[in-house]
Protein backbone atom coordinates (compact mmCIF):
# COMPACT_ATOMS: atom_id res chain seq x y z
CA UNK A 1 0.00 0.00 0.00
CA UNK A 2 1.45 3.18 -1.18
CA UNK A 3 0.54 6.17 1.86
CA UNK A 4 2.97 9.05 2.60
CA UNK A 5 5.37 8.77 5.36
CA UNK A 6 2.92 12.26 6.62
CA UNK A 7 -0.12 11.00 6.57
CA UNK A 8 0.88 7.71 8.64
CA UNK A 9 3.67 8.94 10.69
CA UNK A 10 0.65 11.87 12.23
CA UNK A 11 -1.88 10.02 15.20
CA UNK A 12 -4.48 10.47 12.69
CA UNK A 13 -2.94 8.98 10.14
CA UNK A 14 -2.18 6.34 12.29
CA UNK A 15 -5.56 5.42 13.23
CA UNK A 16 -6.81 6.07 9.52
CA UNK A 17 -4.29 3.55 8.50
CA UNK A 18 -5.43 0.62 10.79
CA UNK A 19 -8.87 1.43 9.74
CA UNK A 20 -8.22 0.75 6.49
CA UNK A 21 -6.28 -1.86 6.33
CA UNK A 22 -8.98 -3.61 8.85
CA UNK A 23 -11.47 -2.33 6.47
CA UNK A 24 -9.80 -3.80 3.50
CA UNK A 25 -9.14 -7.08 5.46
CA UNK A 26 -13.10 -7.72 5.64
CA UNK A 27 -13.33 -6.12 2.10
CA UNK A 28 -15.33 -3.20 3.19
CA UNK A 29 -13.10 -0.49 2.08
CA UNK A 30 -15.65 1.32 0.28
CA UNK A 31 -17.80 1.08 2.83
CA UNK A 32 -16.35 2.11 5.32
CA UNK A 33 -15.32 5.37 4.03
CA UNK A 34 -18.87 6.21 2.37
CA UNK A 35 -19.08 5.99 6.48
CA UNK A 36 -16.39 8.19 7.48
CA UNK A 37 -17.84 10.70 4.46
CA UNK A 38 -21.65 10.72 6.00
CA UNK A 39 -20.00 11.29 9.55
CA UNK A 40 -17.53 14.03 8.06
CA UNK A 41 -20.39 15.93 6.56
CA UNK A 42 -22.62 15.26 10.23
CA UNK A 43 -19.49 16.48 11.45
CA UNK A 44 -19.21 19.80 9.29
CA UNK A 45 -23.04 20.58 9.52
CA UNK A 46 -23.57 20.68 13.17
CA UNK A 47 -21.68 22.50 15.43
CA UNK A 48 -22.97 20.52 18.59
CA UNK A 49 -21.78 17.29 17.23
CA UNK A 50 -18.42 18.88 16.30
CA UNK A 51 -18.40 20.62 20.30
CA UNK A 52 -19.28 17.45 21.95
CA UNK A 53 -16.38 15.51 20.34
CA UNK A 54 -14.05 18.26 21.62
CA UNK A 55 -15.19 18.86 24.97
CA UNK A 56 -12.73 17.03 27.46
CA UNK A 57 -15.58 17.49 30.21
CA UNK A 58 -17.57 14.55 28.71
CA UNK A 59 -16.83 11.19 30.24
CA UNK A 60 -15.37 8.48 28.14
CA UNK A 61 -18.54 6.43 28.93
CA UNK A 62 -21.13 9.61 27.82
CA UNK A 63 -18.94 10.60 24.64
CA UNK A 64 -18.81 6.57 23.68
CA UNK A 65 -22.63 6.72 24.25
CA UNK A 66 -23.60 9.87 22.12
CA UNK A 67 -21.38 9.18 19.21
CA UNK A 68 -23.30 5.38 19.36
CA UNK A 69 -26.41 7.22 18.77
CA UNK A 70 -24.86 9.83 16.26
CA UNK A 71 -23.77 6.54 14.41
CA UNK A 72 -27.17 4.96 14.78
CA UNK A 73 -28.82 8.04 13.34
CA UNK A 74 -26.71 8.10 9.99
CA UNK A 75 -26.77 4.46 9.70
CA UNK A 76 -23.15 3.54 9.81
CA UNK A 77 -21.73 -0.24 9.54
CA UNK A 78 -20.32 -1.72 12.57
CA UNK A 79 -16.76 -1.28 11.39
CA UNK A 80 -17.32 2.52 11.73
CA UNK A 81 -19.24 1.68 14.75
CA UNK A 82 -16.77 -0.22 16.45
CA UNK A 83 -14.51 2.23 15.14
CA UNK A 84 -15.73 5.18 16.88
CA UNK A 85 -15.94 3.19 20.11
CA UNK A 86 -12.57 2.56 20.31
CA UNK A 87 -11.83 6.56 19.40
CA UNK A 88 -14.27 7.31 22.29
CA UNK A 89 -12.93 4.48 25.07
CA UNK A 90 -9.02 6.25 24.19
CA UNK A 91 -10.65 9.72 24.39
CA UNK A 92 -9.60 10.08 20.64
CA UNK A 93 -12.90 11.92 19.49
CA UNK A 94 -11.11 15.00 19.07
CA UNK A 95 -9.24 13.80 16.00
CA UNK A 96 -12.17 12.33 14.38
CA UNK A 97 -12.07 14.93 11.37
CA UNK A 98 -8.75 14.78 10.83
CA UNK A 99 -8.83 10.78 10.74
CA UNK A 100 -11.96 11.01 8.09
CA UNK A 101 -9.76 13.48 6.03
CA UNK A 102 -6.72 10.69 6.07
CA UNK A 103 -8.99 7.57 5.35
CA UNK A 104 -10.10 9.34 1.97
CA UNK A 105 -6.41 10.03 1.66
CA UNK A 106 -4.87 6.94 2.15
CA UNK A 107 -8.44 4.93 0.31
CA UNK A 108 -8.04 7.57 -3.19
CA UNK A 109 -4.45 6.52 -2.97
CA UNK A 110 -4.84 2.08 -2.67
CA UNK A 111 -7.22 3.17 -5.67
CA UNK A 112 -4.38 5.38 -7.42
CA UNK A 113 -6.77 8.16 -7.52
CA UNK A 114 -5.81 11.86 -6.47
CA UNK A 115 -8.29 14.01 -5.04
CA UNK A 116 -8.58 17.56 -6.40
CA UNK A 117 -10.19 20.28 -4.40
CA UNK A 118 -11.71 23.25 -6.83
CA UNK A 119 -12.86 26.42 -5.21
CA UNK A 120 -15.24 28.29 -7.79
CA UNK A 121 -17.03 31.92 -7.67
CA UNK A 122 -20.38 30.03 -8.61
CA UNK A 123 -21.47 26.73 -8.56
CA UNK A 124 -19.84 24.29 -11.47
CA UNK A 125 -21.72 22.47 -13.99
CA UNK A 126 -21.44 18.36 -14.33
CA UNK A 127 -20.13 19.15 -18.16
CA UNK A 128 -17.31 21.72 -16.47
CA UNK A 129 -16.67 19.05 -13.87
CA UNK A 130 -15.80 16.42 -15.62
CA UNK A 131 -13.60 18.40 -18.26
CA UNK A 132 -12.00 19.86 -15.87
CA UNK A 133 -11.34 16.32 -14.61
CA UNK A 134 -10.36 14.88 -17.70
CA UNK A 135 -7.86 17.79 -17.88
CA UNK A 136 -6.39 17.15 -14.19
CA UNK A 137 -6.02 13.31 -15.01
CA UNK A 138 -3.86 13.76 -18.16
CA UNK A 139 -1.52 16.59 -16.56
CA UNK A 140 -1.22 14.03 -13.36
CA UNK A 141 -1.18 10.61 -14.99
CA UNK A 142 -3.53 9.39 -12.37
CA UNK A 143 -7.71 8.98 -11.64
CA UNK A 144 -8.69 12.43 -10.35
CA UNK A 145 -11.67 12.78 -8.09
CA UNK A 146 -12.95 16.43 -7.81
CA UNK A 147 -14.49 17.63 -4.46
CA UNK A 148 -15.95 21.24 -5.16
CA UNK A 149 -16.67 24.03 -3.23
CA UNK A 150 -17.97 27.71 -3.88
CA UNK A 151 -16.43 31.38 -2.62
CA UNK A 152 -18.20 34.02 -4.12
CA UNK A 153 -15.31 36.05 -3.25
CA UNK A 154 -13.07 34.98 -5.99
CA UNK A 155 -14.98 36.94 -8.46
CA UNK A 156 -14.55 34.08 -11.15
CA UNK A 157 -11.72 31.93 -12.27
CA UNK A 158 -10.97 28.42 -10.10
CA UNK A 159 -8.12 28.03 -7.48
CA UNK A 160 -7.54 23.99 -8.16
CA UNK A 161 -5.09 22.63 -5.04
CA UNK A 162 -4.18 18.57 -5.78
CA UNK A 163 -1.81 17.49 -2.32
CA UNK A 164 0.97 20.62 -1.84
CA UNK A 165 0.01 21.96 -5.19
CA UNK A 166 -2.12 25.00 -5.76
CA UNK A 167 -3.44 26.44 -9.47
CA UNK A 168 -4.65 29.91 -8.79
CA UNK A 169 -6.48 30.94 -11.85
CA UNK A 170 -8.93 33.36 -9.73
CA UNK A 171 -10.09 36.83 -10.74
CA UNK A 172 -9.17 37.95 -6.99
CA UNK A 173 -5.88 36.82 -7.30
CA UNK A 174 -4.97 38.41 -10.51
CA UNK A 175 -6.32 41.68 -9.62
CA UNK A 176 -4.46 41.68 -6.30
CA UNK A 177 -1.27 40.84 -8.68
CA UNK A 178 -2.10 43.63 -10.57
CA UNK A 179 -2.44 45.76 -7.61
CA UNK A 180 0.46 45.05 -6.26
CA UNK A 181 2.61 45.91 -9.37
CA UNK A 182 1.12 49.26 -9.83
CA UNK A 183 2.47 50.41 -6.27
CA UNK A 184 5.81 49.79 -7.57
Amino acid sequence: MDNSAGITASLQGRYASALFELAQEKGAASAVEADLDKLGAALAGSEDLANLIRNPQISRDDAAKAIEAVAGVLGLGDIAKNFLGVLAANRRLAALPNIVTAFAAIAASARGEVSAFVTSAHPLGEEQIAALSAKLAAREGKSIKIKTSVDPELLGGLVVRIGSQQIDSSIRTRLNSLAQSMKG
